[in-house]
Formats: C-alpha cells, sequence, structure tokens
C-alpha cells in the first residue's frame, strides 16, 4: 500500500486518456509517461514492446474494470508503479466482463518482480472496494487520488466499518432519547456534505423523474381519500400534505433518501376511521386529529425508548417480501387502470381508440424507460450520451409519450391528470382544525385507534428504512431510524391540525429515489448470467428537498399539469414496479422455478445450499406474500386494517424456519449482504 500511495504522491498518474483497446492504451500510457518524465526516452520502445507481448501472452485484466500491465527490463534502473485512467472504459475480455478504465502499469528491472507482489495484493484488494473505485473514476487530481486511498485504508486497516451494516443505528441504548441522540450526532456530520453531494446531473435526473413519481400516487391517492372521507381530505390536501412534510423531512430527516407518501393501510385506516364518527355522530376532522395527536405522541415515545431496535428481528426474510408486495402493488395499480379504461370503453360501446392509446402511452412509457436506463451498457453513441441518456431515461419517456398525447389530442383525447383548479380545502373549510369539537370522552377514546395507527406507521417507516439503508446499497452515511420515526411523528401531529393526511416512508418511491441515485455495473456471475450491482449512491439532501418544493410549486402552476396523460402516469408506476424488483433475491429464486436448472447461475446460495431447500424457502416467502396480497386487497376494509398485524407476524414465522431448515443453509439464504465471494477476484 505505501508503494501505492508514494506513485500517487509523486505525480506518477496519467489522468482520462483516450483509448480504443488495450495496445493504443498503453501505447498512450507510455507516450505520456515518457514526456512527463517517468520514463526515460530511451526505454520508450521496449517498454511498449514488452508490455504489449505479455498482452498477447495472457491478458492482465483481474476484473473490477481494471487491468495491471507489467514489465521487468534491464533498460530499467527502479522500479515504477503508474496509475493511468482511461477516459472510456475498453473492452478487454476481463474475466468479470466488466470493460477495464484503470491500469496499474508495473515496471522496473528483472529484480522489481518480487518487491511488487507485494503491491499486486494491495491493488486487488483496493479495486474489490466498490467504493474505492467510483473515487477513482471522479478524481480529478492527484490530491483525490491520495485521499480516496487514505479513506481505504482508513476503513480496513483501522477497522472501521461501513455504516450500513447490519445492526448500526439499531443498537438499544438504555436511555431515554438515547437512540434519538446518537441519530443527531451521527447525521450531523454528513450534513454539509448532504447538500454539497446533491450538486450533480445525476441529482437533476432524479429530481425530474421523481417529481412526477410521486405527484401521480399523491393526486391518485387524494382522489381515493376525498371518496372515503366524503370529500373532506381530497386532493389539494394530499399535494399540500406532500409537499410540506416532504420538504421538512428532506430538512430535519436522518435518512434523506426515504420519499413521504400515502400508503394504502393508511388511506384504509382513514377510511374506516371517517365512517366511525359518522356513525357516532362525532365530527370527523376534529377526531381526526385527535387520533392523530395521540398516534404522534405514541411515534415520540417509541423514538425516544429506541423502539426502533426492535427491526434487528427483522431480516432479509422480511424485507424481501415486504418490498416485492410494494412493487407488485405498483404494478397492480397501474395494469388494473388500464383494464379499466379498456371496460369503460367497451361498456360505453363507442370507440377504442382512447383505450389503445392509453395502452400505448403507458406500456410506451414503460418500455422507453427501462430501455434508456440501461443505455450505460450500450455500444452506441459516446460515453457521456450514454450517461445522460441512462440518468435522464425515465423523465425523458415521460415527456415522449406526453408529447406523442398531445400532438394526437385533435385526434384521439385521453384521460389527463386531474387537479384542482386553485389552492383551497375540498369543502371551503379553514385550513386549521378545532380539536374541541370533539367531546371530552372522544378526545381519550382515540387513543385507541392511534394505537394501531401507530404500530402501522412504525412498522412501514422502519421496515422502508431497513430496505433503503442495505448493505446492498453501498451507502457511506450513518442510518438514523430513532430521528426518522421521531420526524414523522411530529409531521402527523401538525397534518392532523390542519386536516391534512398522514404520511409515512413509501418502499417503492424511496427504493425509485435510491436506484435513481447509484452508480451501477453489471457483473457476470460465474456459471452464466449477470446481475446489476451498486457501486455507489450519491447520498443527499438536496434531490428530496427540490422533488418536493417541485411538488409545492405545481400548487401555483396546476393547469399545467392537465396536460399530463394518466396512462403516462401508469407506465411511470409500472416502470417504478418491475425496477424495484431489480436485485431482490426472494424474486431472483422465484424466477428459479421456470429455469433449467441445467442453467442456473452459481449464486452464492446456489453454491452453499440443495437447490430442493431453496425451493422450499422460496415456497415459505412465497406463501407469506401471497396471504400479505390477500390481505392488501381484501373487499373487506377490517382485513385490510389488519396488515400491519400480518407484517409483525413474518418476524415469528422467520422464527419457525430457525427449526425446520439448516443454520448453515439459512445463512447463505438469509444473508443480509450479499457475501463478496459472489464476486469474481483477481487470484495470483
Amino acid at each position: 500500500m505505501k508503494r501505492l500511495k508514494d506513485a500517487f504522491s509523486s505525480g506518477h498518474v496519467v489522468l482520462d486518456i483516450a483509448a480504443s483497446d488495450m495496445e493504443s492504451a498503453i501505447r498512450e500510457a507510455i507516450r505520456q509517461s515518457v514526456a512527463e518524465g517517468m520514463l526515460p526516452e530511451q526505454a520508450k520502445d521496449q517498454v511498449v514492446s514488452a508490455l504489449l507481448r505479455r498482452e498477447t501472452e495472457a491478458p492482465t485484466t483481474i476484473g473490477h474494470a481494471s487491468a495491471i500491465p507489467h514489465a521487468y527490463l534491464d533498460v530499467l534502473t527502479e522500479p515504477l508503479i503508474i496509475f493511468v485512467r482511461l477516459a472510456h472504459p475498453v473492452n478487454a475480455g476481463a474475466p468479470d466482463g466488466i470493460p477495464v478504465q484503470f491500469l496499474f502499469v508495473l515496471l522496473g528491472p528483472p529484480g522489481a518482480a518480487a518487491e511488487h507482489l507485494d503491491t499486486l495484493a494491495s491493488i486487488a484488494r483496493l479495486l474489490s472496494n466498490d467504493e474505492f473505485r467510483y473515487d477513482l473514476g471522479r478524481a480529478g487530481n492527484r490530491a483525490a487520488l491520495l485521499e480516496a486511498l487514505q479513506r481505504f485504508v482508513d476503513q480496513t486497516e483501522l477497522s472501521i466499518p461501513p455504516v450500513a451494516k447490519k445492526g448500526i443505528g439499531l443498537e438499544y441504548t438504555g436511555r431515554l432519547f438515547g437512540g434519538f441522540i446518537d441519530d443527531v450526532r451521527r447525521r450531523s456530520m454528513c450534513y454539509a456534505s448532504d447538500f454539497r453531494d446533491g450538486l450533480n446531473s445525476k441529482s437533476l435526473s432524479s429530481t425530474l423523474f421523481l417529481f412526477f413519481a410521486c405527484l401521480a400516487p399523491a393526486v391518485t391517492f387524494g382522489g381515493i381519500m376525498g371518496v372515503e372521507t366524503g370529500g373532506q381530505i381530497g386532493v389539494v390536501e394530499m399535494l399540500v400534505a406532500s409537499a410540506f412534510c416532504g420538504i421538512v423531512y428532506a430538512i430535519c430527516s436522518g435518512q434523506p433518501l426515504i420519499i413521504l407518501g400515502g400508503v394504502g393501510p393508511l388511506l384504509v385506516f382513514t377510511g374506516i376511521l371517517y365512517r366511525l364518527s359518522a356513525d357516532m355522530q362525532l365530527p370527523f376532522l376534529s377526531t381526526y386529529a385527535w387520533v392523530g395527536f395521540w398516534t404522534a405522541l405514541l411515534l415520540v415515545i417509541l423514538a425516544a425508548t429506541d423502539a426502533s431496535c426492535l427491526m434487528r428481528y427483522f431480516t432479509r426474510f422480511t424485507d424481501e417480501i415486504f418490498s416485492v408486495l410494494m412493487a407488485l402493488i405498483f404494478i397492480y395499480e397501474a395494469v388494473r387502470a388500464i383494464v379499466a379504461t379498456f371496460r369503460t370503453s367497451f361498456a360505453d360501446a363507442t370507440h377504442h381508440d382512447a383505450a389503445f392509446l392509453s395502452l400505448m402511452l403507458a406500456l410506451g412509457t414503460f418500455y422507453i424507460g427501462m430501455t434508456l436506463s440501461r443505455f450505460r451498457r450500450s455500444n452506441y453513441l459516446v460515453h457521456w450520451m450514454r450517461e445522460f441518456l441512462a440518468d435522464f431515461g425515465p423523465m425523458l419517456a415521460l415527456a415522449a409519450m406526453t408529447l406523442l398525447a398531445w400532438w394526437l389530442r385533435t385526434e384521439v383525447s385521453v384521460n389527463t391528470l386531474e387537479v384542482p383548479g386553485s389552492i383551497q380545502t375540498s369543502t371551503g373549510r379553514t385550513w386549521l382544525v378545532d380539536p374541541f369539537e370533539t367531546p371530552i370522552w372522544a378526545r381519550w377514546a382515540a387513543l385507541g385507534p392511534a394505537m394501531l395507527a401507530a404500530v402501522l406507521v412504525y412498522l412501514t417507516q422502519n421496515i422502508t428504512g431497513r430496505l433503503v439503508n442495505s448493505p446492498d446499497h453501498k451507502l457511506q452515511k450513518a442510518p438514523a431510524y430513532h430521528l426518522d420515526l421521531a420526524v414523522v411523528g411530529i409531521l402527523i401531529g401538525v397534518c392532523s391540525l390542519f386536516g391534512l393526511p398522514w404520511l409515512v416512508a413509501a418502499t417503492v418511491r424511496s427504493l425509485a429515489h435510491v436506484r435513481g441515485l447509484a452508480t451501477t455495473e453489471e457483473v457476470i456471475i460465474p456459471g452464466g448470467g449477470t446481475q446489476e450491482r451498486v457501486i455507489h449512491v450519491q447520498e443527499n439532501r438536496v434531490t428530496g428537498l427540490a422533488i418536493h418544493v417541485l411538488i409545492a410549486l405545481s400548487l401555483l402552476a396546476l393547469p399545467l399539469l392537465k396536460v399530463v396523460p394518466m396512462a403516462v402516469l401508469y407506465g411511470v408506476f409500472l416502470y417504478m414496479g418491475v425496477v424495484s424488483l431489480t436485485g431482490n433475491q426472494f424474486f431472483e429464486r422465484l424466477t428459479l422455478w421456470l429455469t433449467d436448472p441445467g442453467l442456473y447461475p452459481r449464486t452464492h446460495y446456489l453454491r452453499q445450499a440443495p437447490t430442493k431447500i431453496i425451493h422450499h424457502f422460496t415456497l415459505v416467502q412465497l406463501v407469506c406474500l401471497v396471504i400479505l396480497c390477500c390481505v392488501t386487497l381484501s373487499p373487506n376494509a377490517s382485513l385490510r386494517l389488519s396488515f400491519p398485524l400480518f407484517i409483525a407476524l413474518l418476524v415469528p414465522v422467520r422464527l419457525l424456519v430457525d427449526r425446520v431448515f439448516d443454520d448453515k443453509h439459512l445463512a447463505a439464504l438469509d444473508v443480509d449482504e450479499t457475501p463478496q465471494e459472489e464476486e469474481t477476484h483477481w487470484s495470483a
């Protein structure tokens, strides 16, 4: 490691050279090294010939976008290491299939090979670290390279664990507000960088896409809530709550990558509370406010007593089921809406052009978004164009299909986003709710439903937090479960006072936020197949803040939003649902049921557990998922209201699984982080 640090310190660095293959990369690297005085001019031709001859005999690619060309000649008097970064990766037949962008050129006299052995091991260890490779790719000068190297040394040799590892932020302190204070202390160290790190093009693309991805559910949930509450809480209230809560959460939360939004169980809860208030002749908004006050208090108490540490008993088993459930709900809602369009068309016995155009717009948005998001790995266009299309793909898909619908508006009319014409409450009431309209006995009785609401918010918020903070996302900044729960609790209390809907962590939107800010690479799994892996996420507060500022501004330009077809937003729903399934091992194991056993990829769990055991474990998860789907989509409102209890029951189910499956097999199937052995490593 010392030799690498010396090489970076001495300026033995050549950055962003243009090359189309390894030969041109080596020639240009040595040419620039000679020009900058790293190598003597008389050694140039011999070094190039020796390096190219070594490449011909056996490629020096070691995987992880890297290669180690080396040559030892009498013309060289001392060992030398030159770091070379290519402007664009080149395909060099790497063992993991990742194009090469980094070269560590090892040169010296014949006896220097032994001195470089330790350096080879250090290079292999460095390059297996995704975060270090990300830093290598974005470093603009020698100082940035040295900083990246020192950061790696601090995390490995000084044994500082990545903050996103299992259990971080979920320790029980035994002190009142102990976990909350620890969360504030950890996150305060990252607060300034949370804003600096959001100033990039990836944040812009994520903001524009998620603005519509958050606006559409807000309008949809607001419309449904208006029906469930007799029009007392509607679209405007949902938009105002989304903007206000989103801005406050982006500024004050511990994990700003989480997006708050309306969720189905809370919608069902609010509808039942409205009918209960009507049956008991109680003023709904005032009663709703008292339930919200109690819910807020209970959530703050849970945050103060480190209750989120109970999430340690939730494992990947539960996280995967919950994640797939939320993704399937988005896909189901998109498909259901399109089917409803066709049913309406046939029922009215009218032309079906609008229904078919809606289908085309939805599928077109989905297809273009998916295709462009994968364009980064394409061979077409130049590098920066591929990056732009991949980052802005979902937004470009939405814009293209909206323009198509607008162009055809005189021929075919489709349903567009339904938004109110002005900013006022749905019933024309004042914004502030009078909580004292409710009788005293009802104020205390509100504690009963508040307990159920608190359990629902607690589970939804924390499970989504676990999914966002998953070690597979390689987050570097500390999570803050207790702080986040307290912020959500306070926001629910404020929203209750103004008759606004309660918002909580929205799983699919939050995961879409993480994916939108992620830098990924595709790796080849031993035995066949590919897998997309996150190497870095641009953690920041700017995107969450900007998304909800745009939602707030949309309240000032409501008529402009009416040009966006609902079918395009259904396509966005479909895209978000499908993308959320990416990397979910439960879903991957489900696909094995339809795969030829001889073509199974050699993933870590397939190498460590018998196929029969894997299928049985997957079957248990599938049964749990089907039960949760039945509860979520049940026409019985009371059954749907019990959704959080069924989520909580996944913990004892997982404990029962311990008695059925071998610990060794469970260690492979239910591991929190994909083991390093899954990746292809360089070996001598």
